[in-house]
């Protein structure tokens, strides 16, 4: 196989659409994490536990006359756990149907409208918020269901469009977006909270989105195949690539894929990261502002830091991972195991030992910062496994193991609220000791059970033994 170069061509701009695509959406999912401490009246959101060993006030921000034009809401603690958990509820539900969806009408449609839908109920958010708590929550939860079909939606376009030896630089790229939203949006979302109003924060996010939803039906197609500009030598080179990857049967082979095992590995390990993930995500605001007490200037970017390592260590690690396949000769399972084992068990570490460093907030920033990081590996690991064991139906795959990697965002950040009610710093040992054993189990279960070959109920007629 000629290799093809990467600058301009079709399959790295379909890498960077997507890239931003994900960016967005990760924008419009966390922004609501932060703007909610500012929809909250102060006095309702927790009752202050004097005798809790709680740290210092410390802020050295400037104090700048902050803006609070905007509409204030007594929701208490439980309220605000729903509130938060209600997007996962909309987003369990489209994962498998997403995935089998792409695999009939393509992945570009799919993922385009789920960008546009999520948008769209981003920008009815205020209005949602105004009518009454049950109203944001149900907008929250359709939020979910335009997200849920995206991932899904977009492994299914890489299993057409990513040579095998490109996977993990591709798909890195693309999702990667994720981490870079997250890490742009918390502490831009602060800014706008502070010097604007947190209706602004929907807003924007929002229109935004609608704006990149034109740009990817105009610039994307489903395959190589129909694309509109792609050069002659791209295509016959990605088409080659994947010839004896792919199946002609036109029926999902349910019943095999739930008896896979090396599929059931990745949801374990799905799981398991996504647990410490998701309770990081929606709880990380509230633990530097009630524990560490930062003020929301500084909260924003802090939170981000974290992200923003976990982003560098994707790009890294998607090109670490497909140099060691191909000029090192090491098979895929062999990288995606020791991949999974990094990006899970580094994090447990520093999870449980940022719990024990009481009041030094620069060790708790750098250890919350370095187990995000260590995450990141998961990416070219458990993460694109999908595409190894079943190009085919690595869509519907993703869809099985996200609808069980969605519950974690569900039940995760209630049990975290529910164990920090007095907000004791031995309280959120507790949290961080549960993430941290879940992610071990998960990084174990993975490792023995894992598999890196095409499975042989992922092609028709085929028996590869090593791809």
């Amino acid at each position: 196989l000629v290799s093809v170069p990467v600058c301009c061509s079709a399959r790295y701009n379909l890498a960077l659409l997507a890239f931003f695509g994900f960016f967005l959406l990760y924008a419009l999912r966390v922004n609501l994490s932060v703007a909610l401490v500012d929809m909250v009246e102060p006095n309702t959101s927790l009752v202050k536990n004097t005798t809790s060993n709680v740290c210092p006030e410390h802020s050295s921000a400037i104090n700048v006359p902050r803006n609070t034009t905007g509409e204030k809401y007594s929701w208490d603690a439980d309220t605000q756990g729903w509130i938060l958990g209600s997007f996962f509820y909309g987003y369990i539900i489209t994962q498998i149907p997403g995935g089998y969806l792409a695999s009939k009408i393509g992945g570009k449609l799919l993922l385009g409208f789920g960008v546009f839908g999520t948008s769209v109920f981003t920008l009815l958010t205020p209005l949602a918020a105004n009518l009454g708590v049950g109203y944001l929550i149900a907008v929250r939860a359709l939020e979910g269901l335009g997200e849920g079909v995206t991932f899904p939606a977009m492994h299914s376009m890489w299993s057409s469009w990513a040579p095998p030896l490109e996977r993990s630089k591709l798909l890195s790229i693309s999702y990667a977006g994720a981490q870079l939203g997250t890490v742009v949006s918390l502490p831009l979302s602060g800014l706008i909270c502070y010097y604007m109003n947190w209706v602004y924060v929907f807003y924007i996010f929002g229109a935004l989105g609608v704006l990149w939803f034109f740009f990817w039906m105009w610039l994307v197609s489903d395959t190589p195949e129909i694309h509109r500009s792609i050069s002659h030598a791209e295509r016959e080179y990605i088409l080659s690539s994947l010839k004896d990857q792919l199946s002609t049967q036109k029926s999902v082979p349910w019943r095999r894929i739930l008896e896979s095992l090396p599929l059931w590995a990745i949801v374990v390990a799905h799981f398991s990261y996504n647990w410490t993930f998701y309770t990081l995500l929606t709880l990380l605001p509230t633990y530097m502002k009630e524990i560490l007490r930062f003020d929301a200037q500084e909260n924003g970017f802090l939170s981000a830091l974290p992200y923003f390592g976990c982003w560098l260590c994707i790009i890294l690690s998607g090109q670490i991972a497909d140099y060691l396949r191909e000029k090192q000769n090491l098979s895929t399972v062999c990288v995606r195991k020791c991949f999974t084992l990094i990006g899970m068990i580094g994090p447990a570490m520093f999870l449980v030992a940022a719990g024990f460093i009481g009041c030094n907030y620069a060790l708790a920033v750098a250890f919350v910062t370095i187990s995000t990081t260590l995450g990141g590996f998961c990416t070219s690991g458990y993460s694109i496994n999908h595409l190894d064991i079943a190009p085919s139906y690595a869509g519907i795959l993703l869809g099985i193991t996200n609808s069980f990697a969605t519950i974690p965002g569900m039940v995760g950040p209630v049990i975290a609220k529910n164990l920090t009610h007095n907000n004791t710093v031995g309280e959120w040992q507790t949290v961080f000791y549960i993430a941290a054993s879940i992610n071990l189990f998960g990084a174990i279960f993975f490792a023995l059970f894992a598999s890196g070959e095409v499975q042989d109920w992922a092609v028709s007629g085929y028996h590869l033994h090593r791809n």
